[in-house]
């Protein structure tokens, strides 16, 4: 078996440390024993973009935002499906991610970072959300590993009611909060619908081919 090679961690802030390794060709993201990322399995971030985006179909000049850069498969499937008057921005609270990304992923960036439908802010979306009041068509959420965080316990503060008005508010009408999970969470649904949002819970494989662990979107509208 090719060995896994260490490229570097990051602290995320309030959380914990986040690890970068290369198997051959494959990345993989670790926070102590579990694989928060791999580019093994970039189904489902893909999916995340694809189907929000075939929800917001007959928008003019659609203005995303996306939580989490990750290994930017959500952004680059995003950027695909997108026309070029859509706008992009994306927050990430972890400098070394776009480091990486800039760095030893290069490859697999593939240039999306540069695209000129796309913003980037190293911030926590958090508070982004919180500054952007009836601005977005769609708020993409993949950050920790969905409403049951790993990472940081300040990521609860997007998964909970306060985060969830906050989210509505920075929509505009008929917009889509998606969020992303590893598994369910029919609490976190419940909360979603009592926030005045309609919602679909879909299941997707991790895997382009429809193998793979089942992972969790939830689409929902603001009325």
């Amino acid at each position: 078996m090719t060995p896994r090679e260490y490229l570097g961690s990051a602290a995320v802030p309030g959380g914990q440390e986040l690890k970068l390794y290369r198997r051959g060709g494959d990345y993989m993201i670790v926070l102590d024993r579990n694989e928060l990322m791999s580019s093994r399995m970039s189904g489902s971030e893909k999916q995340l973009a694809l189907m929000t985006i075939d929800r917001l179909r007959g928008r003019k000049a659609p203005h995303l935002l996306i939580g989490g850069y990750g290994m930017g498969f959500t952004l680059r499937a995003a950027l695909g499906a997108l026309a070029p008057d859509a706008a992009l921005t994306v927050a990430e609270l972890v400098p070394e991610i776009i480091a990486w990304a800039r760095g030893p992923m290069t490859d697999l960036a593939a240039g999306c970072l540069d695209d000129p439908r796309v913003r980037l802010v190293i911030d926590d979306v958090v508070d982004v959300i919180a500054a952007g009041r009836g601005s977005y068509d769609a708020i993409l959420l993949d950050v920790d590993n969905g409403p049951d965080g790993l990472t940081a316990a300040a990521n609860d503060r997007l998964y909970d009611r306060k985060g969830l008005d906050a989210a509505r508010a920075a929509l505009k009408p008929g917009g889509i909060l998606a969020v992303w999970s590893a598994g369910s969470d029919d609490a976190f649904t419940r909360r979603l619908r009592s926030a005045g949002f309609s919602v679909e819970e879909v299941a997707v494989r991790a895997r382009d081919n429809g193998k793979g662990p089942r992972h969790v979107i939830w689409f929902a509208q603001k009325g």
